[in-house]
């Protein structure tokens, strides 16, 4: 079974994405229909400001000029007076002083609502989608998947829905309609002049369709970059210690400072072909404004188009037209950087959940701790077997302990319990009952898990402590923490239980946060409890204070422990050796080392690599 990756863009899926971006755009229909409508207005008023200052210009070239060019409409048919002509004009300036105002009004409230539907509520919106998602995707997913890759959906790639519902379907609805409306006004003033000015516009489109072919691979490309660029900041922060206490600080600025240029490097590509693109779309508008001049102007001299009303607000709109058009270059460009964010948005909410309660699935109030493996096989990856044929039989209290070699399936088979992973072949019975067939979080709230690596969460430590069960009382998290032997040293910490952690408990010692993660796991009551190695990576002080929790953990509780040292397997009721995911050898400590030279070597490694007592006290 191979972990689940996301999956790689391909050219054939853009109508599907676009369909898909169309179906989110339509849930906020209203939102996205009222800043249309305002943007109409808007569209409007503009045109209204124009006709009017055309009416004022011809209003005094007929006053300058009475023998010249006749009056346009609705002039014509008032005919002022030449005494009459600046009162008019006034009264046109101050109407479009009043069209500007209410323009003015229009564009504030257009403002306010697009920021309020695209990033108050679509990009929130989208952004708690894709985390939800996340949260329920199994562990194969996020072992398959780099965490720069995966982190940078929500916050980055997200923001690419919002282009293309902002940026791309309301600027193409308000360019098709802005475009119709200047070419019908166009048309009524003049057609052939129209038609001359606007020769150039299929060459437009073709420009653009070339470009936004063009473009497409390197938007996928950037994204990939960046998330190298992610990753390697990722690394860095999380192994610090690592990085510092090898002294490899500038082979790793190094390392970074190449991601970034190689970010910069593809941007800037990209940057050139827009640069390139966009003066050729200005030159193709500049053409237009030059067939305007000559062909309108004789127009105007044959008197066979107004000044003011005619050639005035013919450029004015012939402008409005080129300035849509112009768009066009912004318009491909957003649509290829929000289809290649968008596509990794939707490889997350596509992603297959491979764990999860069935349809009609079994409660578990309380269970008892019986557990089974039968002839289980599990794969992370097709040919490469971890579990082979297993077979094992766990009684409700006992208390087994798992040894092997690296890579022998310890872990993977805790994690089936659990069901971090579901068996590729066999089943494992709780009380009786396939796991797969039980409700999750009823299974889940079963077990108790500590984990090898104990993380904790930038909270206080009593959050910590019933993260598994929020409502519990301090009562319930002291009590807790005493089983797990924390309470004496969460007592000489500043603020006791209300101290807050920082990021991972990082001020805490190792042995401490590992008895925070077993208090944690015990607060739940449950009747599973299961550890991965929790004295691994711990000095002998260290490792006698978690065993004497481990020892009131362990009480009552059917237990399954992944140990490697004596100290913890002599404590087992029953220990079960694993090699190559079969079990080689199965007995108390004490009868595996009287019988079993595989189990003393194994045993016998870890106890040379415990370092003595005594170098570890200096």
């Amino acid at each position: 079974m191979k972990a689940p990756a996301l999956m790689k863009p391909t050219e054939g899926s853009n109508l599907v994405l676009v369909r898909r971006l169309l179906s989110i755009a339509w849930r906020y229909r209203r939102g996205c229909a009222r800043l249309i409508a305002l943007q109409l207005a808007l569209l409007g008023l503009g045109v209204a400001a124009l006709a009017l200052t055309g009416l004022a210009i011809d209003a005094i070239r007929h006053a300058a000029e009475p023998a010249g060019a006749p009056l346009p409409w609705p002039l014509s048919r008032w005919k002022p007076a030449r005494a009459d002509t600046w009162p008019l004009v006034a009264c046109l300036a101050l109407a479009v002083l009043a069209v500007a105002g209410v323009r003015g009004v229009l564009s504030y409230f257009n403002a306010v609502w697009s920021n309020r539907l695209v990033q108050q509520q679509i990009v929130v919106d989208l952004r708690t989608q894709v985390f939800d998602k996340l949260e329920r995707l199994s562990f194969g997913f996020f072992s398959g998947n780099s965490s720069g890759s995966i982190i940078n959906r929500i916050p980055g790639d997200v923001q690419s829905v919002r282009v293309f519902i902002d940026g791309v379907l309301v600027q193409m609805c308000i360019l098709a309609l802005s475009l119709a409306f200047y070419l019908a006004y166009m048309l009524r003033l003049h057609a052939g002049l129209t038609l001359a000015c606007l020769a150039t516009t299929p060459l437009l489109w073709l420009l653009s369709i070339r470009f936004s072919r063009s473009v497409r691979p390197a938007y996928d490309r950037n994204r990939e970059l960046f998330d190298r660029m992610l990753l390697a900041l990722t690394e860095n922060v999380r192994g610090v210690h690592v990085v510092k206490g090898f002294a490899r600080e500038r082979d790793q600025i190094e390392l970074f400072r190449q991601a970034n240029r190689a970010v910069k490097d593809q941007q800037h590509w990209i940057f050139w072909r827009v640069s390139l693109f966009t003066p050729s779309i200005e030159l193709l508008t500049s053409m237009n404004l030059a067939i305007l001049l000559g062909y309108g102007g004789y127009l105007v001299v044959e008197n066979r188009l107004a000044l003011g009303s005619g050639l005035i607000v013919f450029s004015g709109l012939l402008q409005q037209f080129s300035g849509q058009v112009s768009k066009v270059t912004n318009i491909v460009n957003s649509i290829q950087q929000s289809l290649s964010g968008a596509r990794r948005v939707f490889e997350i909410l596509d992603a297959p959940i491979e764990v999860e309660s069935p349809p009609a699935a079994r409660r578990l109030p309380a269970a008892r701790g019986s557990i089974q493996f039968e002839r289980i096989c599990f794969a992370y990856r097709a040919g490469e077997g971890v579990l082979d044929d297993l077979c094992l039989e766990v009684r409700p209290g006992q208390r087994v302990g798992i040894l092997g070699a690296t890579g022998a399936g310890k872990t993977t088979l805790l994690g089936l319990v659990a069901r971090f992973h579901d068996p590729t072949g066999g089943r494992v019975l709780i009380d009786g009952i396939d796991a797969r067939s039980l409700d999750l979080d009823d299974l889940r709230r079963n077990i108790g898990v500590v984990f090898q690596e104990s993380f904790l969460f930038s909270d206080t430590v009593a959050a910590n402590i019933a993260w598994g069960r929020p409502g519990a009382d301090r009562g319930q998290v002291e009590r807790a923490a005493r089983m797990a032997a924390a309470h004496e040293f969460i007592a000489g910490l500043a603020e006791g239980y209300d101290t807050l952690l920082g990021e991972s408990g990082k001020e805490l010692s190792g042995g401490q946060r590992q008895r925070l993660a077993i208090a944690r796991a015990v607060i739940l009551e449950p009747p599973i409890l299961l550890m991965d190695d929790p004295t691994a990576a711990v000095d002998p002080l260290t490792e006698h204070e978690i065993l004497e929790a481990m020892d009131a953990a362990m009480r009552g509780r059917t237990t399954i422990v992944v140990a490697q040292r004596p100290s913890v397997l002599s404590r087992m009721d029953l220990v079960v050796v694993l090699d190559k995911g079969r079990i080689v050898a199965a007995g108390t400590h004490g009868e595996l080392m009287a019988r079993a030279a595989g189990y003393r070597r194994l045993v016998g490694l870890q106890t040379e690599a415990a370092p003595p007592r005594r170098a570890m006290a200096s």
